[in-house]
């Protein structure tokens, strides 16, 4: 068994047992390194665990166990991953309690493939061309363990550690890093930047 395992398992590894893994998606949507964190970033309303087995395609194996999670309006990747850990933790204890016999592979569809790629240093800049929301979605995603960032006129990157959408729809930020710094309400590093 394994679970966010960074490297792929090759023959003859594979052929020699059924090697299961707890991936933390509905697949086949968000295969790949950062399906957490790409499923808020989307905006998708929810998220699962699927318990497939290793092939030698990147989370392309089929499913034998799966469970959904709603995504809530308000969730980063700090608390939904916990949930989404105990989600794969059940799954797992039921579909080990129940045996090798007793599991059903459905292979996965080609249709609605997506590919959550390892988080970059792009993906944690804000677009200033995005949507409001979507650079909503970017902060929580990536919080706390990565955080988003937004270019300041120096060059510099601020750290963005928690925002919302205002009641005009514009991005508020809430809590951010200035370089160097330590995280603060933002209206404290505002007013330190007035002088």
């Amino acid at each position: 068994v394994v679970c966010a395992f960074g490297a792929l398992i090759k023959e003859p590894l594979l052929s020699l047992r059924t090697v299961l893994n707890v991936h933390p998606s509905l697949l086949p949507r968000w295969r790949g390194a950062a399906p957490v964190e790409r499923a808020i970033m989307a905006g998708d309303a929810e998220t699962g665990v699927c318990i497939m087995r290793l092939t030698e395609g990147l989370d392309t194996g089929p499913v034998c166990a799966r469970g959904v999670e709603p995504i809530g309006p308000e969730d980063t990747c700090g608390t939904l991953a916990p949930r989404l850990e105990q989600l794969g933790a059940d799954l797992l204890l039921g579909t080990l309690d129940a045996g090798a016999d007793a599991w059903r592979w459905e292979e996965q569809p080609e249709d609605g493939v997506t590919y959550a790629e390892k988080i970059g240093p792009a993906d944690r800049t804000l677009d200033p061309e995005a949507s409001a929301a979507e650079q909503e979605r970017t902060v929580r995603g990536l919080s706390p363990h990565i955080g988003a960032r937004v270019s300041l006129e120096d060059g510099s990157l601020l750290g963005v550690r928690r925002a919302r959408l205002g009641p005009d729809g514009a991005l508020e930020l809430l809590e951010v890093q200035p370089p160097g710094g330590r995280t603060m309400p933002y209206a404290d590093y505002a007013r330190g930047r007035m002088i």
